[in-house]
């Protein structure tokens, strides 16, 4: 009877690494996709040592919010 107990909380933990494990590739496409995490780690990485990383990102949101030149009168459509 004990051997069920304990073979149940180990199939109960093993399972809850699994959903764990299984959730992270699906929370890190979501991130990706969306573009959240960059929102989330900016401060964590400015605070502990990563000022370049924090640089690029704030390249990389400028680069995004510019708009493409307007075409000059004479420039044909594309």
């Amino acid at each position: 009877m004990r051997t069920l107990g304990a073979m149940t909380v180990f199939l109960v933990t093993a399972a809850f690494f699994a959903v764990i494990l299984g959730g992270l590739p699906w929370l890190a496409w979501r991130v990706r996709r969306t573009g959240v995490g960059a929102g989330l780690m900016g401060p964590f990485e400015e605070v502990w040592g990563y000022p370049e990383a924090h640089r690029a990102r704030f390249e990389i949101e400028i680069q995004a919010e510019r708009r493409a030149p307007a075409p000059s009168p004479g420039d044909p459509p594309e």
